[in-house]
């Protein structure tokens, strides 16, 4: 069995509670987890993470302008993997593994692009 799961985007929404409203309501999607400026929503295994933007700060171009969630089995173990290659990007450019106190154990690497890739792992108990 791979250690990649599912890619799971992040999307910027003007109102966090009309977007949960319209995943849930129109699309039949159901809420994993919430907290204030951030829900994550799922149906059938498939997922989108919902974050709240404040005017520029949420996805302004050429900075950042995507975050991908990438659910893996075992965040460690593919840190361990890539450390080699990520011990040469910038300083900066590389967070983790940390464990996030939504439940969530991840990886953060910051692509050339300006692009967000963020691995992680649910943290069990």
């Amino acid at each position: 069995m791979g250690n990649f799961v599912q890619i799971t985007p992040f999307m910027h929404v003007p109102d966090l509670a009309q977007a949960v409203a319209y995943f849930t309501e129109m699309l039949g999607f159901t809420v994993g987890y919430q907290q204030p400026g951030y829900a994550y929503v799922e149906r059938e295994g498939c997922g989108i993470r919902l974050m709240q933007n404040h005017g520029d700060d949420g996805a302004p171009p050429g900075n950042r302008r995507f975050a991908y969630y990438i659910d893996v089995r075992d965040v460690d173990a593919l840190h361990q993997e890539l450390r080699p290659k990520l011990d040469q990007l910038p300083p900066g450019d590389v967070f983790g593994p940390v464990d996030q106190p939504y439940g969530q154990r991840e990886l953060l690497v910051l692509a050339p692009d300006g692009n967000l890739l963020a691995f992680g792992q649910a943290i069990r108990g």
